[in-house]
C-alpha cells in the first residue's frame, strides 16, 4: 500500500489485516494418482521451505492424515471426499494463522478440490499442483502393490482403475514427474511460487 493512499495509521491497520502476499499464509495442494510423486515432491518442498524459515510449514500427507485425522474412514467415494475436505479445513487454519500448509492427498474429485480452494484462498493463498504422471509409470512405482490388487479385483474403488481421477483443468502448477529428478521439480515449484509473490 503506498504511503500517499491514506493516513499512516490507516495504512498500518490495512497492512496488519491484509498483509502483502510474501507475509501471508498459503497452501500448496498437490493432487495426482497414487504413485505420481506427490509425497516425494511435498517432502522436498517441506525441506526447502523449512530451510527458508520465514513461516512455519506443515505437511499433511495423505497416508499420515489417514493414520491420524481420518483413521475411521474407509475408501468409499463419500469417505474419500470427507478426507480431502478435512485436509482442506486443517490447511485453512494453518493458512489463516500465517503458516504454509503442504497437502498431498490423491484428491480425485474436482468438487472437493474446488471446495478447498474456495475455503482456503480468501484466508491467504492457494496453489494447486497437479502431478501429471501416467498410470503406467504410477504402476511401475507401486511398492505397495495396490494397482495389482485393484486390477485383480481385490481392491475396489481404486482411483485410476475402477474409480475416476478427474484431471484438474486450472492448476496453478502442472508437473510431469517422469524422468525428472525430484530436486529439479521442487526447485521449479519454488521458482513458480516466488513468481506468484508468496516467497
Amino acid at each position: 500500500i503506498p504511503e500517499w493512499f491514506s493516513y499512516p495509521e490507516v495504512v498500518a491497520e490495512l497492512r496488519r489485516f491484509r498483509p502483502a502476499l510474501e507475509k501471508r499464509g498459503f497452501t500448496v495442494f498437490f493432487t495426482g494418482l497414487s504413485g505420481s510423486g506427490k509425497s516425494t515432491l511435498a517432502n522436498g518442498l517441506l525441506v526447502k521451505l523449512m530451510e527458508d524459515g520465514r513461516r512455519p510449514v506443515t505437511l499433511l500427507d495423505g497416508d499420515i492424515v489417514r493414520t491420524h485425522l481420518s483413521s475411521e474412514l474407509g475408501f468409499s467415494q463419500e469417505h474419500r471426499k470427507l478426507n480431502v475436505r478435512r485436509i482442506g479445513f486443517v490447511a485453512s487454519e494453518i493458512t489463516k494463522n500465517g503458516g504454509i500448509a503442504l497437502c498431498a492427498p490423491i484428491a480425485p474429485y474436482k468438487s472437493d478440490r474446488r471446495f478447498n480452494r474456495e475455503l482456503i484462498y480468501p484466508l491467504g493463498g492457494y496453489i494447486e499442483v497437479y502431478v501429471d504422471t501416467s498410470i503406467e509409470i504410477c504402476e511401475e512405482r507401486d511398492v505397495k502393490g495396490l494397482y495389482a490388487l485393484a486390477r485383480e479385483g481385490k481392491l475396489k474403488q481404486f482411483t485410476g482403475i475402477d474409480d475416476p481421477y478427474e484431471e484438474p483443468e486450472n492448476s496453478e502448477i502442472k508437473i510431469t514427474s517422469a524422468g525428472v529428478a525430484p530436486e529439479i521439480l521442487v526447485d521449479e515449484i519454488i521458482s513458480r511460487i516466488k513468481k506468484m509473490g508468496y516467497l
